[in-house]
């Protein structure tokens, strides 16, 4: 079996010396950028399995990074964001632009591994999805999703969805009336059960809500369920 081959941007080399050092033990290749514009020619050659993106590089920063890799056609590429524990506003607009997931710094060496296991795992179950032959258009209403596209529209209307909001909502699209509590959509969507994350859970859900319901406040598709969690209301 081809080793994963992991691209890490960090300008830090402490940090990079340490995630590149664990990247190896899990077996997986790996190449370390000191900056940003080496970093974006080395992601767009279409070479690796996963990015491990710092935001604050020099040359050119991981958000534009993370937006211009998203802005591109071609295969997809998971991205896991490293960020300074006071950047929250940064977290969100890399979450907001197409990041997977994030870790804050400073992290242990367990919880990165532990993140790009669940990135590298949800990827390989979504390739396998698309390559089964099954209904690739789920309807809902107003609300149509093509999966083959990646794509969604609200009467008619292109919705432009992150790659973690576009899985969340067929996580749930794929199973009206079902109720997911937010440890279920962590673990299930995001592929990690680490407690005190489930804000990450609903700040994806507020996002999604005020993207395809007609009225946020009043959500006539992710509905919440009070108590328990959310779920996809099954349509008449």
């Amino acid at each position: 079996m081809t080793p994963r081959r992991v691209l890490v941007i960090e300008d830090d080399p402490d940090i990079g010396r340490l995630v590149t050092l664990q990247l190896a033990e899990l077996g997986f290749e790996h190449r370390l950028v000191g900056d940003g514009v080496t970093g974006l020619a080395e992601a767009e050659d279409g070479r690796w399995d996963l990015l491990i993106l710092d935001l604050m590089l020099p040359r050119l920063d991981g958000l534009q990074i993370c937006k211009r890799l998203r802005s591109r056609s071609g295969g997809y590429l998971p991205i896991l964001m490293l960020t300074a524990k006071s950047s929250e506003l940064d977290r969100v607009l890399g979450l907001e632009l197409g990041a997977d997931d994030y870790l804050t710094k400073p992290f242990s060496m367990l919880e990165l591994a532990a993140r790009v296991k669940a990135i590298l795992r949800r990827q390989e179950h979504f390739e396998a999805a698309a390559a089964t032959p099954a209904s690739t258009l789920i309807e809902a209403g107003e609300l149509r999703i093509d999966l083959d596209r990646h794509e969604v529209r609200v009467s008619g209307r292109p919705v432009d969805l992150t790659a973690k909001e576009f899985e969340l909502l067929v996580h749930f699209a794929r199973a009206p009336g079902r109720v997911f509590t937010r440890a279920q959509l962590l673990d299930q969507v995001w592929g990690y059960t680490h407690s005190g994350y489930e804000h990450t859970v609903n700040s994806h859900i507020n996002r999604l809500r005020n993207k395809i319901e007609r009225d946020p406040a009043q959500p006539a598709h992710i509905q919440t369920v009070w108590g328990v969690g959310y779920r996809f209301a099954s349509q008449s």
